[in-house]
C-alpha cells in the first residue's frame, strides 16, 4: 500500500513537471489561434528557444540571460511567421512547417559550429540551470508555477479584457473589426508575439530545467502535442490545460514504468510506453477534430478592402 501511494504521489508530481512545456506552449498557441493565425510552428519555436537558452546560459553562465535568449529566439520565429502570414498573406500551415524545418536544421548547424558536440550544447551546471525553489507546500521550478498561472491569465486575457474581445472578434469576423477602425494586422501581430513569448518560456524550460542542456530535436513533437491539446480543448484555456495534463500523465507513467514488471502482464516494452502520448494525440485528433470548431477566420489571410 505504501509503495502504491508513493508511486501515485511521485507520478502526479512528475505529471505537472512534464506537462509544463505543453501548458506554456498551448496557452501561447491559443492567442495565435484565437486571432485567426494557425500555428503549426509551435514545435519550431520551442526547439529554437531551447537551443538558444541553453547555448546562452552555457556561454555566459547566466540563467536569466539564457531564458531571455530563448524568448528572443522564439519571438524572432514568431515575427517570421507573422510577416509571412499577416503582412504577405501566405499559407499559414506552410509557414509553420517551414519554421519547424528551419529550427530542426539551424539548431544542429549552430550547435556543431559553436560547440563541436554534434549539435548538442555542453552540460549545464547547477549555477546555469533553473533549479527548484521552495514554497510552503511545494518545491518546483519557477516555470512550473508560471505555467500554472498562465492558464487563468490566458482565460482572463481572452475572456475578460478589451484586447481579448477584439482578439476573438478578429478570429471570427476580421472585416467587422476592420470596419470598427481596429487594425486587424496589429491585433494578429500582438497575438503571434504573445505566442512567441510562451513558446520561448517552454523551450527554456526544456533545456534549462527539465534537462541540463540542449540535444538534437529534444522537443520530440511536444509542439504538435500542444496543438492537439488546443484542438481537444476546443480553443479554451482550461480544457486545453486538462488535455496537457493527460499527456503529461502518460509521459510520467512511461518514465515510472520503464523496467517495471506489471503483474499478469510482465515487463511492458519501453517503446510501447514511450509511444503512448503520440498514440493519444492521434486518437484525440481523429476523434475530436470533427467536433471542435476553430475560429471561423482561422487560416484565411485578411486583405483590407479599399
Amino acid at each position: 500500500m505504501e509503495e502504491t501511494l508513493t508511486f501515485v504521489t511521485l507520478t502526479l508530481a512528475a505529471t505537472l513537471r512534464v506537462a509544463t512545456p505543453l501548458v506554456l506552449c498551448a496557452m501561447g498557441g491559443l492567442f495565435s489561434e484565437k486571432s485567426g493565425i494557425i500555428d503549426v510552428g509551435l514545435e519550431g519555436k520551442m526547439l529554437m528557444a531551447a537551443f538558444f537558452a541553453a547555448a546562452t546560459a552555457s556561454l555566459t553562465g547566466s540563467i536569466w540571460a539564457g531564458v531571455g535568449a530563448g524568448i528572443v529566439a522564439a519571438e524572432v520565429m514568431a515575427l517570421l511567421h507573422g510577416v509571412a502570414c499577416i503582412t504577405y498573406r501566405g499559407n499559414q500551415v506552410v509557414s509553420g512547417i517551414a519554421l519547424n524545418i528551419l529550427a530542426a536544421g539551424l539548431t544542429v548547424v549552430l550547435g556543431t559550429a559553436w560547440f563541436a558536440r554534434g549539435g548538442q550544447t555542453p552540460p549545464l551546471g547547477d549555477s546555469e540551470r533553473l533549479m527548484p525553489i521552495f514554497f510552503p507546500v511545494a518545491r518546483d521550478n519557477i516555470l512550473v508555477y508560471a505555467a500554472l498561472l498562465s492558464v487563468p491569465f490566458t482565460w482572463w486575457a481572452i475572456a475578460r479584457t478589451r484586447f481579448g474581445l477584439r482578439l476573438r472578434a478578429v478570429g471570427e469576423m476580421p472585416l467587422a473589426v476592420d470596419g470598427a477602425g481596429v487594425s486587424v494586422g496589429w491585433l494578429r501581430y500582438r497575438a503571434v508575439l504573445l505566442c512567441g513569448l510562451f513558446a520561448g518560456l517552454a523551450g527554456a524550460y526544456l533545456s534549462m530545467a527539465q534537462n541540463a542542456g540542449f540535444s538534437r530535436d529534444m522537443t520530440a513533437g511536444q509542439g504538435f502535442i500542444a496543438l492537439a491539446a488546443i484542438i481537444f480543448g476546443k480553443w479554451r484555456p482550461f480544457p486545453a490545460f486538462g488535455a496537457c495534463l493527460i499527456f503529461g500523465l502518460l509521459d510520467a507513467v512511461a518514465i515510472r514504468l520503464q523496467g517495471v514488471s506489471v503483474p499478469g502482464v510482465g515487463e511492458v516494452p519501453v517503446q510501447l510506453i514511450q509511444a503512448l502520448p503520440y498514440l493519444l494525440t492521434l486518437f484525440l485528433l481523429a476523434g475530436f477534430i470533427g467536433n471542435a470548431v476553430a475560429p471561423k477566420a482561422a487560416g484565411i489571410p485578411y486583405e483590407k478592402e479599399h
